[in-house]
């Protein structure tokens, strides 16, 4: 089918649009961050006098190196265990078809219609009650929970539409149903298993309420986390604030950008199947 000129022209100018919407805002912020300390830039410019120390100084008073192997850790403690049920979940719903699969993908379904700040108190509760408040358990286990909905939808998706013939082709074979996910369905699921780590890497990192309501410590926080309190202690120094801002979003730029092929592909895997 070909696009003409107005099309074409429309959906760049829209591109255009939205990266420029994207893209202001983390100038402006930058911007601010090169400031002097204690005072407010009056406009969209370059300082004259660019304080770039107001970096360091951020780094040191948000207490950055212990937030890194905070969040570092969270990332390995959630990701790989929620990656590893949401994958057996996903394979047992859409392509084993279980008995009372239909009823299980509704519940998981369900889930994603729970509002996250409704389940905070009594997540809050129950910790305490059982003595998981303010260490890292009490971010690692809720979190785990809170991604299997959308992460078992996900996966099933994949492998629903996997063709029916791997599958017999592997039965023939003498393959076990273990053979068959291992060995067959999981390799064949690397683009949509390594888009879901991803994306739970990023949403692990830059989790800002359970942090702020499960854990007092501040170095056992995440890097989101991190920043609530942050912003409580310096709110009236905005280029100190802004500067720590800068810090907390650098790891996920980056790790956005190295994988953005990889996230771009398993969205659009569907839409390329036959």
């Amino acid at each position: 089918m070909k696009v003409g000129r107005f099309e074409l022209f429309a959906g760049r100018t829209l591109l255009l649009a939205l990266m420029a919407f994207t893209i202001l805002p983390f100038s402006s912020i930058f911007l601010t961050a090169l400031a002097p300390s204690n005072t407010l830039p009056r406009g969209f410019e370059w300082p004259a006098e660019p304080q770039w120390g107001n970096f360091v100084l951020a780094f040191k008073q948000a207490h950055m190196p212990a937030l890194l192997v905070s969040s570092t850790f969270l990332v390995l403690a959630i990701v790989p265990v929620s990656l590893v049920i949401s994958t057996m979940a996903g394979f047992a719903i859409g392509l084993l078809r279980i008995p009372g699969a239909n009823v299980l993908l509704f519940l998981f379904v369900f889930g994603l219609t729970i509002p996250f700040s409704g389940i905070v108190i009594p997540i809050y509760i129950l910790e305490r009650a059982v003595h998981l408040y303010n260490t890292r358990l009490a971010l690692v286990l809720p979190l785990i929970a809170l991604y299997m909905p959308f992460a078992v939808f996900w996966m099933r998706a994949h492998f629903v539409n996997m063709p029916a013939e791997i599958t017999d082709a592997a039965r023939v074979d003498g393959a076990t149903t273990w053979d068959l996910f291992w060995r067959i369905h999981i390799p064949l699921a690397r683009a949509p298993v390594s888009s879901l780590g991803i994306l739970m890497s990023i949403w692990t990192w830059n989790h800002l309420l359970l942090a702020l309501v499960l854990v007092e410590d501040p170095t056992m926080r995440t890097m989101a986390g991190a920043l609530g309190a942050f912003q409580g202690h310096y709110a009236t120094d905005i280029p100190l604030l802004c500067a720590g801002t800068i810090l907390i979003l650098v790891p996920t730029l980056v790790v956005f950008v190295l994988f953005q092929r990889q996230i771009i592909l398993a969205l659009l895997q569907g839409a390329v199947k036959g």
